[in-house]
């Protein structure tokens, strides 16, 4: 599955696509291979965008060929377009992709060099934890805004979090309680064992989730425990309703 988020680099918006699968094929895959196209995506027309996604599809089609390599994603940095993949070996990528984009307008530049532990992948191209929630949340408000949600409106939200031992929820109930939050229910399943739910008000625009969001993870991480997201009401403009 694809996804795409942006984050901030050295003062920079970076605008990420991500494949979250892509892990599943390191052990084969112990090469990286970068491809980096001169390409201003923020001011080209949309012929050119059109243009541009034509041949990077075309690179991904032609480099998945046989399985020699896995595209795992692309980052837009300034006038550069950064895509990336892992490969079995690094026999024929460079050649492979010349042969697609020396005929095109672009500038480019490509690089193969050993990265078995797909330390790259991790630490420039797969999203943070924080970054996973919030993409995650903005696809929950998007289902929400369909059924007609104002996502500025403030209500209480539910937030769910679950340990392995009592103690861990215990410490982080207390830690959260000086958040903001208010503690709610405990939650007991098969699944979640030592689940709780807190709720705190807010809105779900973008920057308030984060906001809530944010230091409730550094709980939960302290505690070890998994974050399982959230839950609310929906919200209508009075004007609509």
């Amino acid at each position: 599955m694809r996804e795409i988020f942006n984050r901030v680099e050295d003062g920079q918006e970076v605008n990420i696509e991500v494949y979250l699968d892509a892990k599943e094929n390191q052990e084969t895959n112990p090469w990286i291979f970068s491809i980096f196209i001169k390409y201003d995506a923020y001011n080209e027309a949309e012929d050119g965008l059109d243009e541009f996604f034509e041949t990077k599809e075309a690179l991904i089609i032609a480099l998945e060929h046989e399985d020699r390599a896995v595209y795992v994603g692309n980052r837009l940095v300034g006038e550069w377009s950064e895509i990336y993949f892992y490969a079995k070996d690094s026999k024929q990528l460079d050649s492979i992709a010349a042969k697609i984009l020396k005929p095109t307008k672009y500038i480019y530049e490509s690089n193969v060099a050993k990265d078995k532990d797909w330390e790259f992948f991790d630490h420039n191209i797969f999203p943070t934890d924080l970054e996973l929630c919030l993409m995650q949340s903005k696809h929950i408000v998007s289902l929400m805004e369909e059924e007609g949600d104002n996502k500025s409106i403030a209500r209480e939200v539910e937030h769910y979090a679950s340990f392995d031992t009592s103690t861990q929820k215990e410490r982080f109930v207390e830690k959260a309680l000086t958040c903001g939050f208010v503690f709610k229910d405990d939650i007991s399943s098969d699944e979640l064992e030592y689940g709780v739910a807190l709720t705190k008000e807010h809105s779900l625009n973008e920057n308030e989730l984060k906001e809530v969001i944010s230091p409730l993870l550094d709980i939960i991480k302290e505690e070890h425990g998994e974050y399982e997201l959230w839950s609310t009401t929906l919200q209508e403009d009075s004007e609509q309703v």
